[in-house]
């Protein structure tokens, strides 16, 4: 692959992206810190409105109407998540709301009930911000 297709390729998903349409410093816009929000593509921001304009409900917490509308849709949205990614059932995904709360669900849930003091939890210099965090608190927690 050339620099050329590179470039077209960068830019193709670029368009995909309203907020990297912008510039900074007189130079397209590059976003990187993406662990906490990603930007969002049309098509997302498309979906994020008709879910306010047509479900805005509470997902498994309410019998009427809107409420069974957003659960249905929930768990679809799961069943088909499960079978991308070749689950078992949908049982096996949990949603959550970015990297910093799967990470911190991982470390809290999972190494508490499976680490013990004197094992490593190994990490570089180069993980985010929030993943950092997490293990270094359990980390102090394990000695």
């Amino acid at each position: 692959m050339t620099f050329t297709q590179e470039k077209t390729i960068a830019n193709k998903v670029r368009r995909d992206f309203p907020l990297l349409h912008q510039e900074v410093n007189g130079k397209p816009l590059i976003y990187l810190d993406s662990a906490a929000t990603s930007q969002k593509p049309q098509v997302v921001i498309n979906a994020l409105q008709d879910y306010y304009q047509q479900y805005n409900s509470n997902v498994h917490r309410g019998a009427h109407t809107l409420s069974c509308k957003a659960t249905d849709a929930y768990e679809i949205a799961r069943d088909k998540v499960a079978k991308f990614i070749n689950a078992a059932s949908r049982q096996e995904l949990i949603f959550t709301r970015n990297a910093t709360e799967a990470i911190n669900l991982v470390a809290y849930s999972w190494a508490m009930n499976n680490l013990q003091p004197g094992d490593e939890i190994i990490v570089t210099v180069m993980e985010h911000h929030s993943n950092l965090v997490p293990w270094h608190f359990l980390a102090k927690k394990m000695v």
